[in-house]
């Protein structure tokens, strides 16, 4: 039986550290659970610019497209800002989505009860939050043509163009029901459907699936904006949010925050599936490369080992030790452990990003 194959694009920032801790999660279900990874490693973002002059190469692109998953950092840092907007280190992730034609893009909100005195919002509001938020990825505003300044008169003018076909509503919308079916079978599709054709169409179009293929799931619409008050409201209303690349952009960060810290938060990103029946499948955590921090061992690699755990339930079909890992992250929070970002308590003192990755595989250690 072949191994699953995983291929690791650690990038910039903090990217190598947290990603560090997660090769320490890999060698531990090699060593303890007898699951063997064929693990390679690449080059994304500006550490791919410095090597090649290029943020992703066609060698690594090939290799993405050929393994049963990706699993990337960070990408990006203010030493890169001043680079042709075609070589900046967020175009090899941008490059990764859409050859890999990765549409949905599932970015979770929960709340651990250990951290729910670090939301903004009042602990009663996120105590036990767990939504999730499917983001249409490889289409919208982001990759619509016409784009670009252009000289108009006597002033330049920045066009952006909000596009979506009827078959890429169609299949983001199936991710959407399709996971609501394996949670609480809700779902809320959020546009603008009453100022922008496209959100028109999207609401026509996600109506249309539900009513066909999925009418055992609870639908409802709300307009985004309307969405992102309701989030601070009462986010647990929700249960799987389906919306488009940008307001999913902006409205997963403003979700992101109600769990306490983007230092938190994994997501997958999930297309076609592939010859083995599994999809094309991109982990990476919420959180940016934050070179503020690089090298000190302050980051939080919670996020990057939670990506890791969506890779186990989503594309190597082990669920049961998503969840035996998750559980392990849940014990050592519970346990009082706290990187930096999580310090609220008066005299605590934060643990390093290796002794968090260290905590975790300890955990999972007294779970056998």
């Amino acid at each position: 039986m072949t191994n699953p194959s995983l291929l690791i694009l650690a990038g910039d920032g903090i990217g190598p550290e947290v990603m560090a801790e997660v090769r320490k999660i890999i060698d531990w279900f090699g060593a303890k659970r007898g699951v063997s990874f064929d693990v390679s490693e690449g080059l994304v973002g500006g550490c791919a610019y410095d090597a090649h002059g290029t943020p992703l190469t066609d060698e690594t692109m090939a290799r993405a497209q050929e393994v049963d998953a990706v699993l990337l950092g960070a990408v990006g840092g203010p030493k890169y800002d001043n680079l042709d907007f075609s070589v900046k280190p967020e175009r090899g992730l941008l490059r990764l989505r859409k050859e890999m034609d990765l549409y949905a893009n599932l970015r979770p909100a929960q709340c651990f009860n250990a951290l729910a005195d670090f939301s903004s919002l009042k602990k009663d509001v996120v105590a036990g939050l767990d939504i999730m938020i499917v983001r249409e990825l490889t289409s919208g505003i982001y990759f619509g043509e016409p784009r670009g300044i252009f000289e108009e008169g006597n002033e330049r003018v920045g066009i952006n163009t909000q596009r979506y076909t009827e078959s890429e509503i169609e299949r983001v919308a199936r991710s959407a029901f399709e996971l609501a079916r394996r949670r609480n079978n809700r779902v809320c599709s959020m546009e603008k459907a009453n100022v922008m054709e496209s959100g028109l169409l999207w609401r026509e179009v996600v109506q249309k699936v539900h009513d066909e293929e999925y009418p055992d799931v609870e639908l409802s619409h709300m307009y985004a904006d309307a969405g992102a008050m309701q989030l601070c409201r009462w986010p647990k209303q929700f249960d799987v949010i389906v919306t488009d690349n940008l307001f999913g952009d902006l409205l997963s960060d403003a979700a992101a925050m109600l769990t306490g810290s983007l230092g938190m938060l994994p997501s997958a990103s999930l297309g076609a599936p592939m010859a083995n029946g599994r999809p094309k499948a991109l982990y990476e955590p919420v959180h940016g490369s934050a070179p503020d921090i690089a090298g000190q061992g302050k980051a939080n690699p919670i996020a990057c080992i939670l990506s890791f755990a969506m890779a186990l339930r989503y594309s190597f079909d082990m669920g049961s030790d998503a969840d035996r890992l998750e559980k392990a992250v849940e014990k050592v929070l519970a346990d009082g452990l706290r990187t930096a970002d999580l310090l609220g308590e008066d005299g605590v003192q934060p643990v390093s990003t290796s002794e968090m990755g260290d905590a975790v595989v300890a955990a999972l250690d007294a779970s056998l």
